[in-house]
């Protein structure tokens, strides 16, 4: 394999907060650019593929991390992805664990989001593995074990959003769509994370749980043997805050910053 070039180093970016918050604001789905590269291998013509980026982006996250950021007390630490998940999706199993190769969106998606072709079935998604996926996975297994040694303990939060209409590829999305749906997993997500979201996000009509996404992303050297590793996963419906497919954000951004800030102090300390 070939070595990164300077570009593929922004690929992701750490974003330092506190030197002892606990808190790393993880934001894996929210920007749209795609390498000249990487192009060239999907399917779509340049308008498909822009209506394919409104429906799979998780649009204005980073900048609702970057807000919460400013507003908590104490200001937690970033980890944002600077490139497309159509390039690779950082918060899937790179091989046959991942359920969603069943739709094909495993690491390097294959399908849409309406089960269309993206990529050719035949292609070999170890190249675009070995060169965003696992350098992505390293950093953030890096960061989570910078802030153990630095605050002795840490709490992953998953910033995502969904839309507010069932997509094809949802193979769960018959459930319940709450304003804002928290991703649970059964070792890392303790009751009382859990409870400090549903109290930070009661304005908003609602909170549910699991549906009609579940799960929190935790590295997998620490995934169900680091319980100092706490996770929880923030799905916001888009109707919230944006216009939907892939339009401006509105008022519900700053408010949901506000909301976010509010557990990021809950659980910091701060």
């Amino acid at each position: 394999m070939d070595n990164a070039s300077p570009s593929d180093l922004r690929s992701f970016e750490l974003l330092p907060g506190s030197a002892v918050s606990p808190v790393l604001l993880h934001v894996p789905h929210s920007a749209r650019t795609i390498p000249a590269a990487v192009r060239e291998g999907i399917l779509l013509d340049d308008a498909a593929l822009e209506r394919e980026l409104d429906q799979i982006t998780d649009a204005h996250t980073a900048e609702l991390a970057a807000l919460t950021a400013e507003r908590a007390r104490v200001t937690p630490w970033r980890l944002v992805n600077r490139l497309s998940r159509l390039v690779v999706d950082p918060e899937r199993f790179p091989d046959e664990r991942e359920e969603m190769l069943a739709v094909g969106m495993g690491a390097v998606y294959t399908r849409t989001t309406g089960r269309a072709p993206l990529r050719p079935d035949d292609t070999d998604p170890a190249p675009l593995v070995e060169r965003y996926f696992h350098p992505y996975a390293r950093a953030m297994t890096q960061a989570v074990a910078d802030r153990l040694a630095a605050a002795g303990r840490v709490v992953i939060v998953d910033v995502h959003s969904y839309p507010t209409s069932r997509l094809p590829y949802e193979l769960h999305g018959d459930g319940a769509r709450p304003p804002v749906c928290l991703g649970t997993d059964p070792v890392h997500t303790p009751p009382e994370l859990l409870a400090a979201a549903r109290k930070a996000f009661a304005g908003f009509g609602g909170t549910g749980t699991d549906s009609p996404f579940s799960g929190a992303y935790v590295p997998l050297r620490f995934h169900g043997t680091e319980p100092r590793v706490q996770a929880l996963m923030v799905e916001i419906r888009r109707d919230t805050y944006m216009s939907e497919p892939g339009g401006p954000a509105g008022p519900g951004l700053p408010r949901l910053a506000s909301a976010l800030a509010e557990l990021v102090d809950a659980v910091s300390g701060g």
